[in-house]
């Protein structure tokens, strides 16, 4: 987006760099990424900066609202509310999309979490594409922070009073997932194991986990386990459920999942948030349906989400309070790649430290795509699209 450097950039550009840097990535784990690292990052110019960082502002100041707990009671299934919630997030994504809005470039409201991001990769990624690409140095991945004092505040964050050998990161079999690299740069950076849930063992009220024969008790658990891929599961077999009061501290903690999330946009009102309205409460269909998708409030990573939305989708819902209809966006393609322009969405990503009134903005991820939408089926054989991050002037 920024024309001079991103000419340089392109026209620097190599395949033979590309290959050394994604290796990088993931050799010192010795087992290979499985998602698409991107052949570039993008360049984000100041005046889209301070865009995002202003439509990121307006989101959380509905967060920070008295009452947003009461008005989001509803939001948590009762069979998955977890005892012993604290008084907000820990980490917040919010994801915007770069849209066509008139005759204006602006940031669209796409998704909002109140759950872990890839806080460990992110950081680990844009170290890789100052390494073996000229990334100017006025330009940062960070908000504000260094290198080392993000590190800092990373490790500071999920250990809290806690020696590192008694905090956990939590999912199902960890090195399975796709997003196993980022397990393990936070393991390199804190110190902290990933562990599996059918690991977990319940004492009381007390959990433990073993590591080379040795038992070590768990004091402290950094959330990274969605309850739609637990509860599909069913071949699992573990001692304790997340729903089973114990004597741990959360990171964060799994009410929040649910909280802040798609269940949260209808109650925004910015520029920057496309038309959200819960399905049980529309006075009426609208009749320019194709300018619409309907999400299910309860999944993750886009499933269930139908674009091409038809009355009888909204009219058959057996449990319509469950959905949400969202106005479309229009994606820009503004990333000039070596055949035809990318368009990109960026997730900004923020900690709320214990005391703070407000989370803190402190690194980001964007994702570029050549397809219809953002997300792997849209793009397969395309180059230049796939996981990224912004460097912000």
């Amino acid at each position: 987006m920024i024309q001079d450097i991103r000419r340089q950039y392109n026209g620097k550009f190599t395949q033979e760099a590309y290959d050394q840097f994604f290796r990088s990535l993931w050799e010192h784990f010795h087992q290979p990424i499985e998602f698409k690292v991107c052949e570039t990052p993008v360049f984000v110019p100041e005046w889209l900066r301070n865009l995002l960082i202003q439509a990121g502002e307006e989101v959380i100041d509905t967060l920070v609202q008295p009452g947003f707990k009461e008005a989001t009671e509803a939001s948590i299934p009762d069979h998955l509310r977890v005892p012993g919630e604290d008084d907000h997030t820990t980490f917040l994504a919010i994801d915007f999309g770069i849209c066509k809005v008139g005759d204006e470039i602006l940031p669209q409201l796409i998704e909002m979490q109140g759950f872990a991001s890839l806080y460990g990769h992110q950081h680990a990624m844009a170290r890789g594409y100052r390494r073996f690409f000229d990334i100017p140095g006025h330009m940062s991945h960070l908000f504000s922070l260094e290198d080392l004092e993000y590190e800092d505040l990373l490790r500071r964050t999920l250990l809290g009073d806690h020696k590192a050998e008694n905090v956990i990161l939590l999912d199902i079999e960890p090195n399975k997932q796709k997003t196993w690299v980022d397990f393990w740069d936070t393991k390199f950076m804190t110190g902290i194991e990933p562990v599996c849930i059918t690991e977990l063992h319940r004492s009381g009220n007390d959990l433990w986990y073993e590591r080379d024969g040795q038992k070590i008790n768990v004091h402290r658990i950094y959330d990274r386990l969605i309850f739609d891929e637990l509860e599909a599961r069913k071949d699992l077999r573990y001692d304790w459920n997340k729903t089973e009061p114990v004597n741990v501290e959360w990171v964060s903690h799994p009410n929040w999942f649910f909280r802040i999330s798609k269940y949260t946009m209808p109650m925004l009102r910015s520029r920057f948030v496309p038309e959200t309205h819960f399905v049980h409460e529309l006075p009426a269909i609208p009749d320019d349906l194709e300018n619409y998708v309907l999400k299910p409030l309860f999944s993750f990573a886009g499933a269930g989400v139908k674009f091409d939305v038809q009355r009888d989708d909204i009219s058959s819902l057996e449990h319509p309070e469950h959905f949400i209809l969202q106005k479309k966006v229009q994606y820009e393609p503004v990333i000039q790649t070596p055949d035809v322009p990318a368009k990109f969405e960026v997730r900004m990503m923020y900690i709320w430290e214990k005391d703070s009134p407000r989370p803190r903005l402190v690194i980001n991820l964007v994702r570029l795509s050549k397809g219809v939408m953002i997300g792997v089926n849209f793009n397969k054989n395309k180059d230049w699209v796939g996981g990224s991050v912004g460097f912000f002037e």
